[in-house]
């Protein structure tokens, strides 16, 4: 990279110094020593086990009262502690960029920490001043239409290049289906496939797809005999790509620019995969009505969708996480019985839900790997820097870790229009 190459990513990774936790007085305080939280961490370990080597060169074995994630971890300094003891996971990303605290496989310390995470409660959650700033932090990111355009640029714009570098020949940005086995790629062919199977399609349908990614999907269902695809998005980068290779090619087939609230008409059948996650709890009843003004009497839609424990949503919806903070702002995961509730005012028959957060956890880390090997062979584009790098592992890391521990999974769903 010379001095004439843009950086990219930067947008990303100083996203939360505002929120930033850990030094100074104030923390310490709110901390209530470094003793007492590590106490409460092993108090909140019902399954699994950390083994910790501590700042002064001791170790101490956490947990272990029941099979769970096992892991491992150094702190090196003890700012680590109150980083995560009063700006949570937020504070706990700061600590291990600032090199406060590494383990040989952090996957498992985030299955962990999500296995435990009923039991553990307010121990790994912002506190406070910087849980104010957190909530702050998502409304300021809301997803009113202006909104939405940003914050979809943020993550989504950041260029074609950049994820052909580590996604599969698909472009697909979604968890995949292994079914017990195959590679990523045929795996994520099964997902479309059974996506397609849940449309029930006739000769001549029509298809509306919220969320199009790079076309891969919107693509596959043209290939139905007759089948009219309208293909909407709110990425500009997204949509160069999808035209480029697959709009061009199938004339049943457009792509949109479009936000999903301006949707007109009615169609046999709606498909969004993984783009609900985008909307924000504020604007769940508006998807909703998309979808049933879209459907026409007995029309189906095919979602694919992120979930979080009903059990967490509360305290997580209350600030704004790792995730929201420095990879995807405006988002948030589902709460499944508000989603369900939301359906059935409207009309919409929930029907054969399938889960296979397993699966998640298999793609992130296929795709984990892939994006290593881009940087190690010199394949990611210029201008993304040392620390760009580290921010994209460990979000790959982390959310391969919450699938793991179990409190956040993913599912397909058909709702049909009574």
């Amino acid at each position: 990279m010379n001095a004439q190459t843009p950086v990219r990513g930067t947008h990303l990774v100083d996203a939360g110094r505002r929120l930033s936790a850990g030094a100074g007085w104030i923390a310490r305080l709110v901390a209530g020593g470094f003793a007492r939280v590590i106490d409460r961490i092993d108090a909140g370990l019902d399954h699994g086990s950390l083994l910790a080597r501590l700042p002064d060169g001791s170790e101490r074995l956490l947990g272990a009262r029941a099979p769970g994630p096992d892991a491992q971890i150094e702190l090196v300094n003890w700012n680590a502690i109150l980083r995560l003891a009063t700006g949570g996971s937020v504070g706990w990303y700061q600590a291990w960029e600032a090199g406060e605290w590494n383990s040989p496989d952090p996957v498992q310390i985030f299955a962990l920490f999500m296995r435990n995470a009923d039991v553990l409660g307010r121990v790994a959650r912002a506190k406070g001043p910087w849980r104010l700033a957190g909530r702050a932090f998502n409304l300021v990111r809301r997803n009113h239409r202006k909104g939405a355009r940003r914050n979809i640029a943020a993550h989504y714009d950041l260029g074609n290049d950049f994820y052909a570098a580590w996604l599969d020949p698909t472009m697909s940005y979604s968890s995949a289906m292994f079914d017990g086995g195959g590679d990523l790629a045929k795996a994520q062919i099964l997902k479309m496939e059974r996506l397609v199977e849940r449309l029930k399609l006739r000769p001549g349908a029509s298809v509306l797809e919220i969320g199009c990614g790079w076309g891969a999907l919107a693509s596959r269902i043209a290939d139905e005999p007759e089948v009219r695809v309208e293909a909407i998005s709110l990425s500009d980068e997204q949509l160069g790509w999808a035209r480029q290779r697959h709009g061009a090619l199938n004339p049943r087939l457009a792509f949109q620019h479009r936000d999903y609230r301006d949707v007109s008409g009615q169609f046999d059948g709606v498909v969004s995969v993984e783009m609900v996650e985008a909307v924000g709890k504020q604007y769940w009843p508006e998807f909703f009505d998309c979808l049933s003004r879209c459907l026409r009497p007995g029309g189906r839609a095919a979602l694919q969708f992120i979930s979080i424990r009903d059990s967490l949503f509360d305290a997580y919806a209350a600030s704004a996480d790792f995730i929201q903070t420095y990879v995807f702002p405006g988002g948030m995961l589902i709460r499944e019985s508000a989603f369900r509730q939301l359906a059935a005012q409207r009309g919409l028959s929930w029907q054969d839900e399938v889960r296979f957060g397993a699966d998640y956890a298999e793609t992130l880390r296929v795709w984990r790997e892939a994006f290593d090997r881009a940087v190690d062979e010199g394949r990611l584009p210029a201008g993304f820097d040392a620390r760009f790098v580290r921010l994209w592992r460990y979000y790959l890391m982390y959310c391969e870790g919450g699938f793991r521990g179990g409190g956040i999974d993913v599912a397909q769903v058909t709702l049909v229009r009574t």
